[in-house]
C-alpha cells in the first residue's frame, strides 16, 4: 500500500518517466550504434572475404588442369585461418584445407568439409560455423569452369561487437544511474514549492472557517507565487483564492453581525411602544380614577401610530432588499424636492429653508415618484432633528450630462467621523454628537438606510460628507432616457438661492 502511494506522487511518477525516457533513449542509440557497427565490420569482412577468393581464384586459374590442387595457400599474403576450397561442376569438395600459419596448410576433415557443402559458386556470402574452428564468412566463384571456395574466420569481428555491446551497456548503466540521481535531486527541488503550496492548502483547509474566524489565515509565500511558472501561478490562484474566502467570510460575520444587531434594535423600537401600550391599557384596567381616558387613547394611539411605522419602515426595506420592481414614471425632481422642503418648512419653521435650482431644463428621472419623495423628506427630516434651531439648510437641485443631483446642505454641527462608514446602515443614531431639536422627535435610525436603498433601487447613489459647520448628502439618479421638454432659458428660471 505504501508503496502504491509512493508511485502516485508526482515526483515518483515524473522520476519513473523519464528514467525510462532514458532507458529507452540509451537502449535505441546502443542498438543502433550496434547494428551500425556490425554493417561497417561485415562489410570490411565480406570485402576481405571477395579479396582472399580473387586472389584464390588467380593461383588456381594457373593450373586448371590441376583440379584438387591447394598450391595457391602456400603464396604470401593470406591470412590466418582462412579456409580455401576447390570445387567440381557440381559444386561438390574436392579438397580443402585451413591456413595454419604462414606458407602451412592443414588438409580438413570429413566433418569440416561437410560444414562447406552446399554453397553455390555464385560469389554470395554465407556465414558457415566449422566445426573445431569457428565461424567463418564464405564465399564461392567461378571463372571458365575454375570453382574456388574461400572463408575467413568471424570470430574477431564477433569479439569486437560483443565487447562494443558490453561498453555501451556499462557506459548507459553509469550515465542512467548518474541521470536518474540529478533528475531526483532537480525534480526534487523543482517541485519544492508545489509542495509548499499544497501544505498551505492544508494548513488552510484545518482553519476553523465554520467558527466566523476569519483572520490570519495562511498565504503561499511570495517566492513561490511567480507567473512565469506553473507552480507559482497555482501559488498565486490560491492567494487570491484565500483572499476571497477571508472577504467573503469577513463580509458574512459583517452581516451576521449586523443582522443581529438590526433584530436587536428592532426588537428594542418595537418592544417600546408595546409597553407603552401594554401600560396604559393596564391602567385604564384598574380603573379611569388613576389616568384620564382621553389623555390614554391619545397615549396608545400615538404609540400605535409609532409602531406602525416602524413596521413599514422595515417591510420598506425587505421589500428593496428582495429587488421588488418598483413603481415606475417620469418624475420632475425639481417639483418634488420643491413639495418636500414646503412640507419641511411646516414641520419644523425654526429652521431657515432654502431651494436652489441650478437647472437648464426640467430634470426628469423614471422612477417611484412616492418613493423618491421619501428619499428627500428623509434626508430634510434628518437635517431637522439633528441640528439645533436657526440652522440653515439648503435643497439643491442640478442637472448634468446623465445624471440629477439633489443636495441637502446644512450649516449645523456635523457628523462625527467615526459614525461617517456606518450612517446608512440601519438603526444607526447621532445623538451624541448631532443635538436634537426636541429629544421626543428622533426617529428610529431607518431614515438614511430607506433613502439609500430607495435610491440604489432607481440606479443611483448616494454619498455624505461632513465636517464641523457643513453636512451635505448628495442623491445621484440617472436622468429619464426620453428628451425632456424644451429647455427654460436662463433668465426665467427660478433664482438660485431663493428662500420658500
Amino acid at each position: 500500500m505504501t508503496a502504491r502511494r509512493r508511485l502516485r506522487s508526482m515526483r515518483s511518477r515524473l522520476l519513473l518517466f523519464i528514467s525510462l525516457a532514458l532507458v529507452a533513449v540509451c537502449a535505441a542509440m546502443a542498438l543502433t550504434t550496434a547494428f551500425v557497427q556490425r554493417a561497417y565490420l561485415y562489410g570490411n569482412l565480406d570485402d576481405r572475404v571477395e579479396n582472399s577468393v580473387a586472389r584464390c581464384l588467380g593461383g588456381a586459374a594457373l593450373q586448371p588442369q590441376l583440379a584438387d590442387d591447394l598450391g595457391f595457400l602456400h603464396e604470401q599474403g593470406h591470412p590466418t585461418g582462412m579456409v580455401a576450397a576447390r570445387l567440381d561442376d557440381d559444386g561438390d569438395i574436392l579438397s580443402a584445407a585451413v591456413v595454419a600459419r604462414a606458407y602451412t596448410t592443414q588438409q580438413l576433415t570429413a566433418d569440416q568439409r561437410a560444414a562447406l557443402a552446399g554453397i553455390e559458386a555464385d560469389g554470395s556470402m554465407h556465414t558457415r560455423t566449422i566445426p573445431g574452428l569457428g565461424t567463418y564468412r564464405i564465399t564461392a566463384v567461378d571463372k571458365d569452369g575454375v570453382r574456388v571456395l574461400a572463408g575467413i574466420p568471424m570470430d574477431d569481428v564477433q569479439r569486437m561487437i560483443r565487447g562494443l555491446l558490453v561498453a555501451e551497456v556499462a557506459i548507459a548503466g553509469v550515465g542512467l544511474t548518474a541521470a536518474g540521481c540529478v533528475c531526483a535531486v532537480v525534480i526534487r527541488r523543482q517541485l519544492r514549492p508545489l509542495g509548499r503550496v499544497a501544505g498551505t492548502a492544508v494548513e488552510v483547509s484545518r482553519a476553523p472557517l465554520g467558527s466566523g474566524e476569519v483572520g490570519g489565515l495562511t498565504r503561499v509565500p511570495e517566492r513561490d507565487t511567480d507567473p512565469d511558472s506553473e507552480a507559482g501561478q497555482v501559488g498565486a490562484a490560491l492567494n487570491r483564492m484565500i483572499d476571497h474566502v477571508e472577504s467573503s467570510l469577513t463580509e458574512r460575520q459583517r452581516t451576521e453581525e449586523r443582522m443581529r444587531r438590526f433584530l436587536s434594535d428592532a426588537s428594542h423600537e418595537l418592544r417600546t411602544p408595546l409597553a407603552s401600550i401594554a401600560g396604559y391599557a393596564e391602567l385604564m384596567n384598574r380603573g379611569t380614577d388613576r389616568i384620564e381616558p382621553g389623555t390614554a387613547w391619545r397615549r396608545v394611539s400615538a404609540e400605535s401610530a409609532r409602531m406602525t411605522g416602524l413596521v413599514e419602515d422595515l417591510l420598506l426595506l425587505a421589500r428593496l432588499d428582495e429587488g421588488r420592481p418598483l413603481h415606475s414614471a417620469e418624475v420632475d425632481v425639481a417639483a418634488l424636492v420643491a413639495e418636500a422642503v414646503w412640507d419641511a418648512r411646516a414641520a419644523g419653521d425654526s429652521h431657515d429653508w432654502q431651494l436652489e435650482l441650478r437647472i437648464d431644463a426640467p430634470p426628469l428621472v423614471s422612477g417611484d415618484e412616492a418613493r423618491l419623495h421619501q428619499v428627500v423628506a428623509n434626508l430634510l427630516a434628518n437635517a431637522r432633528v439633528h441640528t439645533p434651531p436657526g440652522t440653515r439648510v439648503v435643497a439643491i437641485v442640478e442637472t448634468g450630462a446623465a445624471h440629477c443631483l439633489v443636495r441637502v446642505h446644512d450649516n449645523g454641527p456635523g457628523i462625527p467621523p467615526a459614525l461617517l462608514p456606518t450612517v446608512f446602515e440601519r438603526f444607526t443614531r447621532a445623538d451624541a454628537s448631532r443635538t436634537r431639536a426636541n429629544p421626543k422627535s428622533g426617529g428610529s435610525g431607518l431614515g438614511l438606510a430607506i433613502a439609500a436603498a430607495i435610491t440604489a433601487a432607481h440606479g443611483g447613489r448616494i454619498d455624505v460628507e461632513s465636517a464641523p459647520g457643513r453636512t451635505e448628502f448628495t442623491v445621484r439618479l440617472p436622468l429619464a432616457k426620453e428628451e425632456p421638454a424644451p429647455a427654460v432659458p436662463r433668465g426665467e428660471g427660478v433664482r438660485a438661492g431663493q428662500g420658500v
